[in-house]
């Protein structure tokens, strides 16, 4: 009776988390995203210093309903500056990945543990995102091919401590602060966006390295995820 009760609440929490990702993917795309999120950039900016504070929370919320950071993330270079903007995106957005991991982990993470209690391959590679939980979220926010915002609720149902996954985070630099670099070049928040058509061939050679590093890191997490999964599997036999 007991295990038939954990069990039923383990379902009831993964329909509750499935449902309230649902809910909040749905919400923000009732809205129009771009002129939502250029009023709440305008509004930042109305704030004075106050702005930072409320930036930092729009941010938050914004990855936890899955609306796009990148407009947020120019937006930030654009108030703030090069250094400041890559300060308050890189704050904003770890808050924001860390709270969507913690969802996923006390949502979720309890029905998956059940569904891959029979599957040894499931199980080697939960063990050895585990085991190598830092590397490999340090991989994946390094690669564009990874997307963000599911990538947050997806490593809280795995075995990754918080403590690797945050600082797994400092993945997300040399984007955050190419985009908020990009930012800073449209100066006004209503020139977001175009700022693309006048970069400079070093703006765009430093684009290029970007890109050219996410490709590295996706294909280095791939091998090095199926390096160790196989690892574990030969650990189990």
């Amino acid at each position: 009776m007991t295990e038939q009760n954990q069990s039923l609440k383990s379902k009831l929490k993964l329909i509750g988390g499935i449902g309230l990702i649902i809910a909040l993917a749905i919400a923000a795309q009732q809205f129009n995203l771009s002129a939502l999120v250029q009023n709440s950039l305008l509004w930042v900016k109305s704030l004075g210093i106050w702005g930072a504070i409320a930036f930092i929370t729009i941010y938050n919320f914004a990855t936890i309903l899955f609306i796009p950071g990148s407009i947020l993330t120019l937006g930030g270079g654009a108030l703030f500056g090069v250094f400041w903007g890559s300060i308050y995106v890189f704050i904003a957005a770890t808050l924001g990945a860390t709270s969507a991991f913690l969802i996923g982990r006390y949502l979720t993470r309890d029905w998956v543990a059940q569904q891959i209690t029979g599957n040894i391959k499931f199980q080697a590679i939960d063990r050895a995102v585990a085991q190598e939980g830092l590397k490999i979220v340090l991989l994946t926010r390094l690669s564009p091919v990874f997307p963000f915002n599911l990538l947050n609720y997806a490593f809280g149902v795995t075995q990754v401590s918080i403590k690797d996954y945050i600082l797994g985070s400092i993945g997300m630099i040399p984007g955050t602060i190419m985009y908020v670099y990009l930012g800073s070049l449209a100066g006004d928040l209503t020139a977001l966006g175009t700022t693309n058509q006048h970069l400079s061939s070093e703006t765009q050679i430093a684009q290029w390295a970007i890109r050219i590093l996410g490709l590295i890191a996706t294909i280095a997490v791939t091998i090095y995820i199926t390096r160790i999964a196989k690892q574990s599997l030969n650990q189990i036999a």
